[in-house]
């Protein structure tokens, strides 16, 4: 056994030994790092609840009425429809999250986390939505053994279990285009702001679902014609939404399934939001040897995801999608190493990584086509 085997083990052996835990959380110099890590452990046990209190929340429009003017419990509790013993227990809790802070004598109002809840629609739906994940997580070890195929978010990501995807009805589709729409602004902006568009003459969005990123793109350069490509329904509400929009002058919507048919040519960038990591590796690279046909030599590709290994966000890669992936049935989160090999493998040159200023939500590779081609099979 190596030095290094040895050493952890001793480590290992010492933080699982009841005695050394109390003698650490009362040795001056070691309890900072002892109450960090009891901390930590506790939240992992408890972030189910947590989450639970975030969503309660949510449902009773606690944040909308703090955003009003700040309240006691007991207009708290007749506004919320509950007694006050349960409103203050609500509250406590909102409190304890940095949810909801106390100002001054029994008054409340919004905290750090609980302001930029009011109003944003997409964070809205995406907890709303985990409704569906946690059903499906009430016993990960049938997911991981694969016993359990028939999960709420594969019936949900209805593409994800179809071997004919563009066959899917608008009813099929509707669900998760809605949460799609409603989370893209989050990451929309952190894409145009780290890849301004100025120079491009023509966006093709692979996978775009009803537009909404398109159209922010459209609206920040006036002069960009846009092509969407997606399943043919989610493609005519898209051309709905160009039309309302008033930029069907510019703006076009095809349907079709980029696992089986071409994409439109003609774009000289072409942009994959959130869309690979919801892939198996074999699917993944051939939705990338797509978008390199669909390419002129000097064209450009947007990878914009977010990625596994992402510094100060680490739970969020491997965790939160590594299992969210695992309920859908396919797909698994990528590094940015990972992702350039694939794209290596699809004809183009190692990528970039642009930075965003939020990369939990979202990172972004720059990539172009290798121009010698000779030695990289993109059929």
């Amino acid at each position: 056994m190596a030095w290094s085997d040895r050493w952890f083990s001793t480590r290992d052996r010492l933080l699982a030994s009841p005695g050394f835990q109390r003698w650490a959380a009362a040795f001056p110099l070691t309890r900072p790092i002892a109450r960090r890590r009891a901390r930590r452990l506790f939240d992992l046990c408890a972030g189910f609840v947590y989450s639970q209190v975030l969503l309660a929340c949510m449902r009773l429009h606690l944040f909308e009425l703090l955003a009003e003017r700040p309240q006691t419990v007991a207009e708290l509790a007749r506004r919320l429809a509950l007694t006050e013993e349960n409103a203050a227990r609500l509250v406590a809790a909102a409190v304890a999250l940095d949810l909801v802070e106390e100002r001054g004598t029994d008054r409340y109002a919004l905290g750090p986390l609980g302001a930029p809840l009011v109003g944003n629609v997409g964070l809205r739906a995406m907890i709303e939505h985990h409704a569906v994940l946690y059903g499906d997580l009430h016993d990960p070890v049938a997911l991981l053994r694969g016993t359990r195929r028939d999960t709420g978010l594969s019936r949900y990501w209805s593409y994800a279990r179809s071997d004919h995807p563009a066959e899917l009805d608008r009813e099929r589709v509707g669900a998760y285009t809605h949460l799609m729409a409603a989370s893209q602004p989050l990451v929309a902006n952190e894409i145009l702001d780290a890849y301004p568009l100025r120079r491009h003459r023509c966006l093709l969005d692979a996978g775009g679902g009803d537009g909404t990123f398109l159209l922010a793109a459209a609206l920040r350069t006036p002069k960009l014609r846009v092509i969407l490509f997606d399943l043919p329904p989610v493609a005519e509400l898209a051309r709905l939404r160009f039309g309302a929009a008033g930029i069907a002058d510019r703006a076009t919507a095809v349907g079709g399934d980029f696992r089986a048919d071409p994409l439109p040519t003609g774009a000289d960038v072409i942009s994959l939001v959130r869309v690979i990591h919801d892939h198996d590796d074999a699917a993944a690279l051939g939705i990338l040897r797509a978008v390199r046909r669909a390419l002129p030599p000097d064209g450009t590709l947007l990878l914009a995801e977010p990625m596994s290994g992402t510094a100060g966000a680490e739970p969020m890669g491997d965790a939160y999608f590594g299992f969210y992936l695992l309920a859908m049935g396919q797909g698994r989160p990528r590094t940015p190493a990972a992702l350039g090999a694939l794209l290596v493998s699809a004809g183009f040159h190692q990528p970039r990584l642009a930075a965003t200023h939020l990369p939990l939500q979202v990172r972004l590779l720059v990539a172009h086509p290798a121009v010698d081609t000779s030695t990289v099979n993109i059929n």
